[in-house]
């Protein structure tokens, strides 16, 4: 079965960090670009950040740049998401979604629309004040 799991959501205090795990099974994780993904609460999904499995180059949404940082480990079929200096309007779920090709997945990232072929279930993050 293709699966994507996200997990290592949590309640931080503002300006805490966390990281997101989101670890993939039943395909070829090396062949496949992964995003970061949330959707907080009355509110459409936004893109927050993705990696190209080809040459490991990294997008990032503004709200998110400097702040979180994307990886992945090949080794463990894990991608990573360090989130640093969390805000309260970080708190939302976060999902991992992946698919073979890059495009789809930076122009999905970017808000500009697309199908991806595999999405995790999400895992929440609460940022308190």
């Amino acid at each position: 079965e293709v699966q994507l799991v996200e997990s290592g959501g949590g309640l931080v205090q503002a300006g805490g960090s966390l990281r997101l795990s989101c670890a993939a099974s039943g395909f070829t994780f090396d062949d496949y670009a992964i995003g970061w993904f949330r959707q907080a609460p009355g509110k459409e999904r936004e893109g927050i950040s993705c990696i190209n499995n080809s040459d490991g180059s990294t997008y990032y949404a503004d709200s998110v740049k400097g702040r979180f940082t994307i990886s992945k480990d090949n080794a463990k079929n894990t991608v990573y998401l360090q989130m640093n200096s969390l805000k309260p309007e970080d708190t939302a779920v976060y999902f991992c979604a992946g698919d073979p090709d890059w495009i789809p997945l930076l122009r999905t990232t970017r808000n500009e629309g697309g199908y991806l072929e595999v999405w995790g279930q999400g895992t929440l993050v609460t940022v308190s004040s």
